[in-house]
């Protein structure tokens, strides 16, 4: 069954546009090599989709600039001098963005304003007002946050030292491990009626026992009148 002829004119769907581009680029990329292969010839297709993509078919055996130079000597136009002039057209520009910008950078320096009128001069004094306010406002935030920080280092130190003194005053009201904390003395093992002769101390596991009895670490001695 043949195929019925397609009327040629722009596909208004989108989709279907995209579909039939795809498909007729690659055949033709397709044709460009056969004809490169079995001909020997030189070919260069280039291509922009209607959303501005480039595609572009080389033969494997010629480079861009070769088919350039080629097509300058038989056409007689230099693309390369065109290229060139629209090179030196945006350096151009460049080069004259540059100097504004030096130059506005010396005149926020307090330079280069001998042709400054009231007007500019106006300006140029908001721009300075404005660019100072934020440079201030960023120093002050610097500041309370080094300040923020150093409180917060002052605080976690001053709770060091209060637990140091804490552990340091415990450890000087009961040194040798006396009786316990808030006991009576005069009840202590060995001291059953508060003898004032008599009194304990209750010697800690790491310190050797000089007591010769069996195994107690309390040591009693008698206390000379």
């Amino acid at each position: 069954m043949a195929r019925g002829k397609i009327q040629i004119k722009r596909i208004e769907n989108a989709t279907n546009r995209q579909v039939t581009y795809s498909k007729r680029r690659n055949g033709l990329f397709k044709k460009a090599n056969e004809l490169t292969v079995l001909c020997d010839a030189k070919v260069s297709i280039i291509m922009f989709s209607s959303s501005g993509k480039l595609q572009e078919y080389v033969s494997p055996s010629t480079t861009q600039k070769q088919l350039y130079d080629k097509f300058q000597e038989t056409s007689g136009v230099d693309l390369w001098s065109s290229h060139y002039e629209r090179m030196q057209e945006d350096l151009k520009k460049l080069k004259e963005v540059n100097r504004s910008l030096r130059r506005e950078i010396r005149q926020r320096r307090g330079e280069s304003m001998e042709d400054l009128n009231l007007e500019k001069l106006h300006f140029l004094g908001q721009d300075v007002d404005s660019a100072v306010k934020v440079v201030r406002d960023r120093k002050y935030r610097v500041i309370s946050n080094q300040t923020e920080t150093y409180k917060k280092k002052i605080r976690n130190a001053e709770q060091i030292h209060r637990a140091l003194i804490h552990e340091i005053d415990a450890s000087n009201e009961d040194p040798y491990g006396l009786v316990d904390n808030g006991g009576d003395y005069g009840s202590v093992i060995g001291c059953p009626n508060g003898d004032p002769h008599i009194f304990a101390l209750r010697l800690h596991r790491k310190l050797p026992n000089f007591h010769s009895g069996a195994g107690s670490d309390l040591t009693t001695y008698t206390l000379l009148e």
